[in-house]
């Protein structure tokens, strides 16, 4: 999951190699904290947080086959 994450991700922006993704787990969930140079948040974000909410979509689809739930935080 991490790897998709991070694969969609450095896709999007300028600068991939500052592209970086923590894992967290808690319970039954697992919290995935994205974090991207700062000129590149706009576009990891996109127009009123439609790209962030595909990738949220892209990877709860994911997360589904391993029965877990999972929050993916851009920071």
């Amino acid at each position: 999951m991490k790897e998709l994450i991070e694969l969609i991700a450095k896709a999007l922006v300028d600068h991939p190699d500052q592209v970086r993704v923590t894992e967290q787990v808690k319970d039954n969930t697992i919290v995935y904290q994205l974090s991207v140079a700062p000129d590149d948040m706009g576009k990891v974000i996109g127009k009123q947080g439609r790209v962030a909410k595909a990738l949220r979509t892209v990877v709860g689809s994911a997360a589904v086959k391993e029965d877990k739930r999972v929050v993916v935080e851009i920071v």
